[in-house]
């Protein structure tokens, strides 16, 4: 007989109404166990002190590494994109006499094309989690979802190669938005003191080695990823706080400032050098708008509305590029089954664009790199207003097509480049329109428009604007930058989300917002919670606990602890909680007696042990468990939470939502009236919830 296919009920097609089954939950919450209380009392006042201590070190290391990567990745790509025009350029000048123009466009073309399909292989087959510019991704890691290989060193070096072949091979890409990744990945594996990857432990930091403290320091790998992109300290502060981190507090304020500062400085110091200037310090980042002088480029009070009708404008168009990269990346989820291939043609074709561009617009705007070309667009220098048109139009949906592809490639510059673009062309007709007046200056515009554009798309409002403002060094067009941003962000979000919230939301990911649904006061935990409950006892047999490690109909990840009346066959009340990865350490150090020894003390265990497994757990099929052992007996009293929280079953949703939200929980356990386990609320169980166009709608869960 021939067996079956095996079939898997809970798979269906993707959708926009769908919750993926893949995703876990991090442990933001501490097992105040016994082995970790005794840990925390045995530490005094110099061991926190030194604690402290290293948490500034590691801050610094990470703005350190931070800025060298930005280093390399713009010295890299500058070199590379100089050799390829140089090739372009020389077989121009040879062709040119003889006619052959044409063959120098298709060498280009096929230059892009080329490299870009290197970039995208890479990524594809190598870790796709590489692809875009990371920043979804972050923020759902930062929001308390374990997203696989996110901060692992192999996607940090496939990011950094993957982002400089995109922007060598002419995408509409840039570079910035992926410094904001790496720094995340940076500062997980600084933080932990070695590296899973290549199976060095360098013996330091090893108190950091929990989810807890990761995610304090990948919130400053954000920051110090956009202070390198942008040489903006503050920004990159202020961004991790608005678009980034889930949790936060005034402690972590300064160590990520200071570490947005270090990697701000690194980059300016070896840059400054790079470029032969070693005492000037003109290179705080890797974009420059130029400066504006406050004289020649002031602003009036009737230039308010005008302003405010740019916010509208980035608004619409912004909404307008979310709501068609939506359909084209659910176009390419639901048909592309392939990964790499049918994306590699797309992204040959996107190389290939440019080129005709270039020659019939001479080309300054279509052969530079992105980030060199939003200097001149934003300052000085003359365009034909056909040019800036044609750029805009082409742009946008070059811009809307690449984002998404698996290419590593960021959107901020190319959003950047579309607003200066369509604002310089604005601001040119103003000052036909006034015939030259003074204040109607072109290169201002192009700054509102690139504001507007960037703000309509992701929609930053604080952190774009300090952002902004740090990155022209004026200080004088903070309340303009700000008046569009914010018009762009309430036009934007009448129409669609932001693109990074869209992309959570296309992946399928159950991601906590700051609040419930305003209309789900209706629902109770009892509703709303995971049933039946997986209990273990506090003194269990072992293979009880292997059976149901085991069991992959059930992947549960925590375990309520009871206690069984001698008397009844009832079981008593909760008496705590124990993680999976918990007993997966217990069970392959062998902590456990046999059933006639109950009074002898089994194996004693460290926090070491525990911290030592972290995070790759092993699997429960990795542990050999022989017949004789699953009759020994196991006593969880040690290594449980013996204090886990809990609600009553008729706690109201935003209130449990609120609790389970603030506290960063995993595991949520509902009771009843006599404390006995009636159900377990988890993330799931909560972002199935949302509000959609007709009222609170309930999410599917499968498996993506």
């Amino acid at each position: 007989e021939t067996e079956l296919p095996r079939q898997h009920p809970n798979e269906i097609p993707h959708n926009e109404k769908l919750l993926s089954l893949k995703y876990e939950s991090l442990d933001y919450d501490n097992s105040e166990n016994q082995l970790f209380l005794e840990e925390e009392r045995r530490i005094n006042h110099t061991a926190f002190r030194t604690v402290e201590i290293k948490r500034w070190v590691i801050c610094a290391m990470i703005g350190i590494l931070t800025g060298l990567v930005a280093c390399f990745i713009d010295i890299v790509v500058e070199n590379l994109a100089g050799l390829k025009y140089r090739v372009v350029k020389g077989n121009i000048d040879k062709f040119t006499e003889k006619g052959g123009l044409s063959f120098s466009l298709l060498l280009w073309a096929t230059l892009n094309a080329s490299v870009v399909m290197v970039g995208s292989v890479i990524v594809a087959f190598i870790e796709p989690v590489a692809a875009g510019s990371g920043i979804p991704q972050i923020k759902c890691y930062l929001n308390g979802v374990k997203i696989p290989h996110v901060v692992r060193l192999k996607t940090l070096v496939i990011k950094v190669c993957g982002v400089i072949l995109s922007v060598v091979g002419g995408l509409a890409v840039g570079k910035e938005g992926p410094m904001i990744h790496s720094g995340a990945v940076i500062a997980a594996g600084i933080s932990q003191g070695r590296s899973t990857s290549l199976k060095r432990d360098f013996k330091i930091f090893e108190y950091f080695r929990r989810d807890t403290e990761k995610r304090d320091f990948v919130s400053a790998g954000a920051a110090a990823g956009v202070s390198a992109a942008f040489g903006a300290p503050v920004g990159g502060v202020l961004f991790s706080l608005e678009e980034g981190a889930s949790f936060w507090n005034q402690f972590l304020t300064w160590r990520i400032f200071f570490a947005s500062m270090i990697s701000t400085f690194t980059l300016n110091s070896v840059l400054s050098v790079y470029h032969g200037n070693a005492w000037d310090l003109s290179s705080p980042g890797l974009i420059n708008f130029g400066r504006f002088d406050n004289e020649k480029m002031g602003y009036t009070i009737q230039e308010i509305p005008i302003f405010i009708f740019m916010g509208v404008v980035g608004g619409i168009l912004g909404a307008l590029f979310n709501a068609l990269n939506y359909w084209l990346t659910m176009f390419r989820i639901r048909h592309t089954r392939c990964e790499g291939l049918p994306l590699l043609g797309l992204c040959r074709g996107t190389a290939a664009v440019c080129s005709p561009m270039a020659a019939a617009h001479r080309g300054a705007l279509w052969a530079a790199a992105p980030a060199l070309t939003l200097h001149p667009l934003s300052t000085s220098g003359s365009y034909n207003p056909m040019t800036l048109g044609m750029f805009t139009l082409m742009y946008f949906f070059l811009a809307c097509w690449t984002y998404g592809l698996t290419v590593s490639a960021g959107v901020f510059i190319p959003s950047l480049l579309i607003g200066a673009a369509w604002g310089r062309l604005f601001g040119i007709s103003l000052s036909y329109l006034t015939k030259g007046s003074i204040w109607a200056d072109p290169g201002k515009y192009a700054l509102m428009g690139a504001a507007a554009q960037l703000g309509g798309i992701v929609r930053m409002t604080l952190s774009l604007t300090v952002i902004m403002m740090e990155a022209t060094g004026n200080v004088t067009y903070g309340f303009p930058i700000m008046l569009v941003l914010m018009t762009a962000k309430i036009v934007g979000d009448y129409f669609v989300e932001g693109l990074y919230d869209m992309h959570i939301q296309l992946q399928s990911v159950p991601f906590l917002h700051w609040e419930a649904p305003v209309t789900s006061h209706s629902l109770t935990a009892r509703e709303v919670m995971s049933t039946p409950v997986t209990c273990l006892r506090r003194i269990e047999r072992v293979g009880t606990v292997v059976d149901i490690l085991s069991d992959t109909s059930s992947n549960h990840n925590g375990f309520p602890v009871v206690e069984s009346n001698p008397d009844a066959t009832q079981v008593a009340g909760l008496r705590g909680l124990i993680l999976r990865s918990q007993l997966i350490v217990l069970l392959k150090h062998k902590v456990f007696v046999e059933r006639a020894n109950l009074s002898l003390v089994q194996r004693r265990l460290k926090l070491k042990d525990f911290r030592d497994a972290y995070p790759r757990f092993p699997p429960i099929q990795s542990i050999h468990v022989s017949q004789d052992e699953r009759e020994c007996m196991i006593d969880l009293s040690e290594f449980m939470n013996p204090s886990p929280y809990t609600v009553p079953q008729e706690a109201s949703l935003p209130r449990v939502f609120k609790l389970f939200r603030a506290l960063g929980l995993r595991h949520l356990v509902v009771v009843d009236n006599r404390n006995e386990v009636v159900g377990m609320v988890t993330r799931k169980d909560l972002a199935r919830y949302r509000l959609g166009k007709e009222g609170l709608e309930e999410l599917s869960l499968a498996q993506t």
